[in-house]
């Protein structure tokens, strides 16, 4: 603490010494002259000095002026030349601040928003831009500046912890539903960090592992989703990610982090670390890392005595300054916004129970089971049915008011649940999360580590029997949570043996009597669906929908709302028949940080350099160009109608394409179709996944009868494929297949096209470097 008060006081002297200079947007290179290398420094390092751990406040500053309580951080404040303090909360699925402040009777709660697999699976970007509008008003309320989202890496393998703050498996879906919600969420004056940049596809190690990845599938999968975000969205912010890339932390990569990001993408905001302590704060302010984070004193004092001794380039420091002020000028803080610390979370709510649902998606409807009658006794079996999964764990997760469980909503829907298996599992809830509290120690006080899964209870054959005989219905929730800090394990991907008896009792037992189950998967990433669907009628993969997810799924069912989502990441029959399995930490949890000695650790395989040797095998391009079976393909989902695609073409608009398809309702029921255009390419070159997405778009909704020619554009860059030995993005000359498809593997018609030979070169870099 004594050394930052020597360098305020340092700045205070130098600051009497030249004339009064007040930042604005005009005079910003005037300022950076201005400015001494003390407050240089400090505005380059976040304001934190141990102020917040994880986004928790321990000692906040009353001093602070912007400071928002629990808020992930703040850049620094110089009041001589009028710069604010700025706040950045946590993100992606809401505003992710403290709900209570000491000696404050008010409460601060967030909209816990649905999670961004769910917004990503409703393939609909209008809607997406709204909900972003929506978080972007909290953000701007709460008086915050920036939210730290979305969470835009690739699902590369089903077992990321952090899967449910992403999109897809898919670069193009990513990028398109992440710059809807950079939009929305931009267009209420407020920003976003687009993160985490790049290829940090797994928790374990996140901070030391190196993601080893060739250029081709590095700029075709795992940077594409970001390059489109930049270029249609702008982000204020991109995060820098905690893991190495092919050698160098990517913290400190100047090729990925300037010749790429801005250089060839044109980004033209700041770069922010991720939440890291000290490493090399000198290798991070000459790769373009604008803003280090949280920051401390250490950092501040790197950049001074650098600057003085020449291991810090004077011009670097200058650049990112500057970077800086040009994102300051455009904040809420510097404009004066009087934020009201009230935002209508009323409103925000009835648009979260709106949107869940066209991100939920049907994936199994025997004799149309659903949508359902209301005012069924129902027997609602699965601890997750009393105790709904809103959000996943760590910083993705909000402090909302409330969340609508399963009964709730069901019974705000009319349904009348069993009163006696609702006294069982609350029973139950109380003392299984008393266990699981238990397991977890001291960690159990901190919300925003992942809790383990609690065990079904072991009900017998009588009380199955009862439950049918007695009610009309059975509905069965099966839960799965992850977050931060932790992947997922083997067993939290498969259906465990106390489930599997659950389904199978439920199932036996309500068959008997010629009544239905219907299956909820509350869930924030894949789960092994072959071990459910013997033992359902019905399927409703809910995701993790928010704080209204209750109502938003009983809304569904009983066909108040429709499901019209469509799978973002394929659900695989067995994660053995997933190729990044192979190289994934297999079962390391968040637990083993804690229990494994440093040697342990060191010896468990790809925890400390994960091979991404799969390359461009990641998701459907691998299941369908191999013709692997799975148990649900990328872009599946039902609905409850039908929909006929005619009159496919693709016609040259000048530097792209328009392909356009009639969409007809030809069932009984209002709904809407989301087309998805999958591109096949020419034999070239390169070898080539079978087909790739390349657009989509999703109907307005449609009564039965109804037409609508629904258009997709897409440009020639666009189906170009990355060449190593050029370093070139190269689109190759012939005849393409557009595939206007429901699904990978459906599609419903198809029309081809002539691609023009192009050619566009990159800089040569990001090759793979042995050892880190």
């Amino acid at each position: 603490m004594k050394t930052i008060q020597l360098i305020m006081a340092a700045m205070m002297i130098a600051g009497g010494a030249s004339a009064q200079v007040k930042l604005t947007p005009k005079n910003i290179d005037r300022v950076v002259k201005e400015m001494t290398i003390e407050e240089k420094a400090t505005l380059l390092v976040g304001y934190s000095f141990g102020n917040t751990y994880f986004g928790l406040p321990t000692n906040p500053d009353p001093n602070a002026g912007a400071i928002v309580l629990g808020a992930a951080g703040n850049t620094a404040k110089i009041e001589r030349l009028g710069i604010p303090h700025t706040v950045l909360t946590d993100g992606p699925a809401g505003v992710h601040i403290s709900e209570k402040r000491p000696n404050d009777p008010n409460t601060y709660y967030c909209t816990g928003f649905p999670i961004g697999t769910l917004l990503a699976s409703t393939w609909n970007t209008p809607l997406v831009e709204r909900v972003g509008q929506a978080m972007g008003n909290e953000v701007l309320e709460y008086g915050c500046d920036v939210i730290l989202g979305p969470g835009m890496n690739l699902m590369r393998s089903p077992l990321c912890g952090r899967n449910f703050e992403y999109y897809s498996e898919d670069p193009f879906l990513t990028g398109y539903i992440a710059a809807a919600m950079i939009n929305g969420v931009q267009s209420q004056g407020v920003g976003v960090s687009a993160k985490h940049f790049a290829a940090n596809n797994q928790e374990s190690n996140r901070m030391y592992n190196n993601s080893v990845v060739s250029p081709r599938p590095l700029r075709e999968l795992y940077l594409k989703g970001f390059e489109i975000a930049v270029r249609k969205s702008q982000p204020w912010t991109i995060m820098s990610s905690y893991n190495y890339l092919n050698g160098p932390w990517t913290q400190e990569n100047k090729e990925l982090l300037t010749t790429i990001l801005r250089d060839e993408w044109g980004f033209k905001g700041i770069v922010m670390t991720d939440w890291t302590d000290t490493r090399h704060t000198d290798r991070q302010v000459a790769a373009g890392n604008d803003l280090l984070t949280p920051g401390n004193a250490e950092q501040i004092q790197d950049i001074i005595k650098g600057a003085k001794d020449g291991s810090i380039k004077m011009e670097d420091i200058n650049r990112n300054v500057r970077r800086i002020l040009e994102y300051v000028v455009k904040t809420p803080h510097f404009k004066g916004y009087k934020y009201s610390n009230k935002p209508d979370i009323q409103a925000h709510a009835k648009l979260t129970r709106e949107a869940a649902p066209e991100g939920m998606v049907l994936l199994q409807n025997e004799n149309k089971t659903l949508p359902l009658e209301s005012g069924k006794k129902t027997a609602l079996f699965g601890i997750t049915s009393y105790n709904l999964y809103a959000g996943g764990t760590g910083s993705g997760d909000v402090n909302k008011p409330y969340v609508i469980d399963m009964v709730k909503g069901l019974e705000n829907a009319g349904f009348v649940i069993n009163d006696t298996l609702r006294g069982v599992y609350q029973k139950y809830k109380e003392f299984a999360l008393l266990e699981a509290e238990a397991e977890m120690g001291y960690l159990s006080t901190n919300s925003f580590f992942p809790r383990p899964r609690v065990k079904e209870p072991q009900l017998g054959k009588n009380t199955y029997m009862f439950a049918a005989q007695n009610n009309d219905l059975a509905i069965v929730t099966v839960g799965r949570s992850s977050g931060e800090f932790g992947d997922r394990t083997f067993e939290d991907f498969d259906i465990n043996e106390d489930e599997e008896a659950m389904l199978k009792n439920t199932y036996e037992a309500f068959h008997q009597q010629g009544k239905p189950v219907v299956v909820i998967l509350n869930v924030g990433g894949a789960v092994n669906t072959e071990d459910v669907k013997p033992y359902a009628d019905a399927i409703l993969l809910a995701w993790q929908p928010g704080m209204e997810g209750g109502n938003s799924v009983a809304d569904v069912l009983t066909g108040k709302a429709y499901p019209s989502g469509k799978l973002p990441v394929t659900f695989p029959c067995s994660l053995d028949d997933v190729p990044s399995t192979k190289n994934f930490p297999k079962d390391y949890t968040f637990w083993d940080d804690f229990k494994l000695s440093k040697e342990e650790k060191e010896a468990w395989p790809f925890i400390n350099e994960t091979p991404y040797e799969e390359g461009l095998d990641v998701g459907y391009r691998y299941f369908q160009t191999k013709n692997v079976a799975v148990s649900y393909p990328f872009g599946f989902g039902l609905s409850y109608t039908d929909f006929e695609y005619s009159a496919p073409k693709v016609a040259k608009k000048g530097n792209g394409y328009v392909a356009s398809v009639t969409v007809k309702n030809v069932g009984q029921r209002v709904g809407k179709e989301t087309v998805e255009l999958f591109i096949a390419a020419p034999k070239g070159k390169l070898e080539k996944p079978a087909f790739e997405l390349r657009a989509f778009a999703k109907t307005r909704e449609l009564k039965p009868g109804e037409s609508q020619r629904v258009e997709m554009t897409f440009s020639n860059y666009d189906l170009a494929s990355f060449d190593e030995a050029q370093s070139a993005w190269v689109t190759d000359d012939g005849t393409y297949e557009a595939r206007f498809s429901a699904s990978a593997d459906d599609c419903r018609a198809k029309t081809t096209f002539k691609g023009k030979a192009a050619t566009v070169k990159c800089h040569d870099v990001l090759r793979v470097e042995s050892g880190k």
